[in-house]
């Protein structure tokens, strides 16, 4: 029976064999796709997330057009800190900006629990529409890991150089546990609301890991994301954790609970799977900027991941990061063609 549970993407999460290597694309929902743009016009994106009749919608686009094996969710990390009034928007261009942002212990009080179904219903109704319009193929919900989210709401934005929120996490330890369990809940309550409404997978974004030492991580970030791991173990449904320029945490990484490690364009698939081991499958890892490249060199960077991959079951086919907003459709849609004629990760044909 063709479920989503059974479907190419849950059972290579699993490190089962699959009848052809899955591929999805982070990001995939919207930027680059002009009936995104044409449906969202120039309102805010914490608008179209607002709307669940245009969040379904813009979810299951790109699965339509690009026939990959799984949806993920039309929302942002920051959805939740924005649903309890923190204080954030999502500027176009830039990304989450904090009005006011996270400086001293007085800011725990602006971070009360999450109520997903006072807080949040726009976003259930959007996973009770797309998964009745997926049928087999599954949607992945998601959250912000609090590493992540702590860097913005301190950071009051994107940042380079983290320089508040390591001063922050370094002077005040006790502070930053403080503040990592609150968004860990946060996370852990979100996620778990996405499942109970029909989610068939979680990803856990730690995007801005990468700018931490392993001894940083292992201490200050890493805690927190294990907790969330621990508290969605029961749910059963694959996790996958990815953060970018992550490749000396990888080994780190593996060691949370996630079932899946996801891995930037920096470290060849063979390479990770060396540092991780063999109790996770692993997601990615194609440079995102080599889909702007012609169709040669598109095809030969496809081919060498799916090489690194190798045959070991356990290998989802991604971007090492997300789509970028100016990607040509077509490119993407070439990916997903020669990914599913010629990967060989778990395949039996």
């Amino acid at each position: 029976m063709n479920t989503p549970a059974n479907s190419a993407y849950i059972r290579a999460c699993r490190g089962l064999s699959v009848p052809h290597t899955p591929v999805w694309f982070m990001r995939q929902a919207g930027r680059s796709l002009p009936e995104y743009r044409e449906l969202r016009g120039s309102g805010s994106i914490l608008q179209a997330i607002a709307d669940p009749v245009i969040a379904a919608e813009v979810t299951l686009q790109p699965v339509r057009r690009y026939g990959v094996d799984a949806a993920i969710l039309f929302s942002d990390i920051v959805v939740p800190v924005h649903a309890i009034g923190f204080g954030v928007d999502v500027v176009p261009g830039r990304g989450p900006v904090m009005a006011d942002p996270f400086k001293d212990r007085s800011d725990l009080a602006r971070l009360r629990p999450l109520h997903p179904d006072a807080d949040l219903p726009y976003v259930l109704e959007t996973v009770d529409r797309v998964v009745e319009a997926l049928g087999e193929t599954p949607l992945i919900g998601f959250a912000g890991a609090p590493f992540t989210v702590a860097s913005y709401l301190i950071e009051g934005g994107p940042s380079r150089e983290f320089t508040k929120v390591k001063a922050l996490m370094h002077s005040d330890p006790q502070l930053w546990v403080e503040l990592m369990e609150r968004l860990a809940e946060g996370a852990t309550t979100f996620m778990r609301a996405q499942v109970a409404h029909g989610a068939s997978a979680l990803q856990l974004f730690d995007s801005w890991a990468g700018s931490l030492s392993p001894s940083e991580y292992e201490c200050f970030a890493l805690p927190a994301t294990k907790a969330i791991m621990d508290a969605t173990a029961d749910l059963g449904v694959p996790r996958t954790l990815f953060g970018v320029g992550t490749g000396e945490l990888l080994g780190l990484m593996a060691t949370s609970g996630a079932d899946v490690v996801g891995v930037d364009w920096r470290v060849p698939l063979d390479e990770a799977r060396r540092r991780v081991g063999d109790s996770v499958s692993l997601q990615g890892n194609l440079d995102p900027a080599l889909t702007f490249a012609s169709t040669e060199v598109l095809d030969a960077a496809t081919r060498r991941v799916l090489d690194a991959a190798g045959t070991r079951p356990g290998h989802i086919f991604n971007l090492g990061h997300g789509v970028l907003p100016t990607t040509n459709p077509d490119a993407l849609k070439r990916v997903v063609d020669l990914v599913h004629a010629e990967g060989r990760a778990g395949v039996t044909k």
